[in-house]
This record gives C-alpha cells, structure tokens and sequence, in this order.
C-alpha cells in the first residue's frame, strides 16, 4: 500500500505545474490533500485515474481545504468530516475515512494544522486551541491510524536547517507547539523518521523567500503518523522533491511512504 501526503498549495494551481503527472507516475493507493483551495465539486475531476473521495473545503473561501482520495481497491467503509466544535477557520482542516486494509480498519486522516503567528497571541490561542481538538479527536479513535498531512511543527534540531534562530520564535518552533508532537509520537509513531534513522531532514517544505529551496534551507512539517502495527509494515520512504525550483509544483514535497499490508 502506497500512501502518499502533500499539501497541493492549492490544486488548480498544483494541477497547471504537474501534479497530475506526478500522481500517474508515482500512482500511490491512497493521496492525503491539504491546502486544495477549490469547490469540492472540482476536486475529484482534477486527480487522475478513479478515486474515492472523502473532501472537506473551507467555510472560507479560498482557504485550507483537505481531502482523502482512494483507489477503488481499497474500501472506503466510513467517513468524517472536520472536528468536534469548529468554526470558520477550524474548517477545511480535518477529514477522516475508514479503509478496509488486510483484515483491519484502519482511519486515515488528512490533517492541515495551523501554521500561526508567534507575533500575535490571539492566532497562537486559536493555533493551540484547534490543536487541543485534535489532541483530543485523537484520543477517541479506536481503530488502527494513519494521520498524515501539514502538522506545521517540528520536532526539533533535526527538523529544520536553521533551529537556533528559529526557537521559541517562530511558529512551528516553540516548545509549547513541539510538546503536542510529542504527546503525540509517545501514543503514535513518526513512520518516516522511523525509516530514516537520526538524520537531518529530510525536509518537505521550503519558504518561497530567498534562496532557501536552492540552499536545501527547509522544514520538515509533513508527517505520516501511524498506530505502532501500521508502522511497522512501513518499508520505505521517499520525499519527492523536486529536481529544480522551477519545477515544483508546490512549495511542499510530496511525503510518499511503502507499508506491506500483506499479513496485516
């Protein structure tokens, strides 16, 4: 089972620059969204080949929007839209669906977290306070889990090229953000730092500003978090980074992770 994570930073956007190659040749088993900006009646008509799709937009327009999209192979039991008590700007955020792999359940989520604003403490209370309802949306699924998606946070030193200047700074690098992470990765496994060991990176997001593509200066923020059984079927990882700045097709990598299913 190939699963792969990307936010699209917007998809009609994505889909003029090669996403739509990309997705033919990479061909993943299911396709984790975040940022789609676009009607959900659209989205479905912009992936190629045959999907099931379980979406949610914004509430405002033009904002966020996530989506699960699975192959016909796969069985979609079940589906759930946003979290408990969100509002306009909660919206757009979370999507659940129920997949029949091997002889389990398990829920995938496509997540686009908050990226917030050190600066301004009333979008840091809106940041912490949408990730308590994930924390605790977490904590009421029972059946095996793979969230994916844009956490817009890091874990550490090894997350981000530049962690001095950054720490305690910069949203997605203050401790109180991290600390949810790792409540997290204590229940959870983080399935791409499993496989790739205590490197630095590798990265899958780099700001638009300045030379940080070309200087390899990003963050990595993408995850795929998964229930420990999941996890331990994973078998390889890949960060389809793009060969050149002119040729991406979103200022994220697509996160691309291998699990063999076949005794799960």
């Amino acid at each position: 089972m190939r699963v792969t994570t990307v936010n699209v930073n917007g998809i009609r956007a994505a889909v003029k620059k090669g996403m739509q190659e990309w997705v033919t040749e990479n061909n993943p088993d299911v396709l984790l969204l975040q940022e789609v900006r676009a009607p959900e009646e659209l989205v479905e008509g912009l992936l190629p080949g045959d999907w099931s799709v379980v979406q949610q937009a914004s509430r405002a327009k033009g904002r966020s929007g996530v989506a699960i999209a699975v192959r016909p192979h796969l069985d979609v039991t079940a589906a759930r839209i946003g979290l408990e008590g969100d509002n306009d700007v909660d919206s757009g955020r979370w999507v659940e669906a129920d997949v029949t792999v091997g002889s389990r359940t398990v829920t995938f989520v496509s997540a686009y977290l908050y990226s917030g604003t050190a600066t301004k403490p009333e979008v840091m209370a809106a940041k912490y306070r949408h990730l308590d309802m994930a924390e605790d949306r977490l904590g009421q699924i029972e059946n095996e889990l793979l969230m994916a998606g844009d956490f817009n946070v890091v874990r550490g030193p090894k997350d981000i090229k530049n962690f001095k200047p950054n720490h305690n700074k910069t949203s997605g690098v203050l401790d109180q953000e991290m600390a949810y992470l790792e409540r997290w990765f204590d229940t959870y496994e983080d399935v791409h730092r499993n496989l790739v060991g205590d490197v630095q990176g590798p990265y899958t997001w780099w700001s638009q500003r300045g030379k940080a593509f070309d200087n390899d200066a990003g963050w990595r923020i993408d995850y795929q978090m998964a229930t420990k059984a999941l996890a331990d079927t994973a078998v390889s990882a890949e960060v389809g980074r793009a060969g050149d700045y002119a040729s991406r097709w979103s200022d994220h990598a697509p996160l691309t992770i291998d699990y063999d299913v076949t005794d799960f």
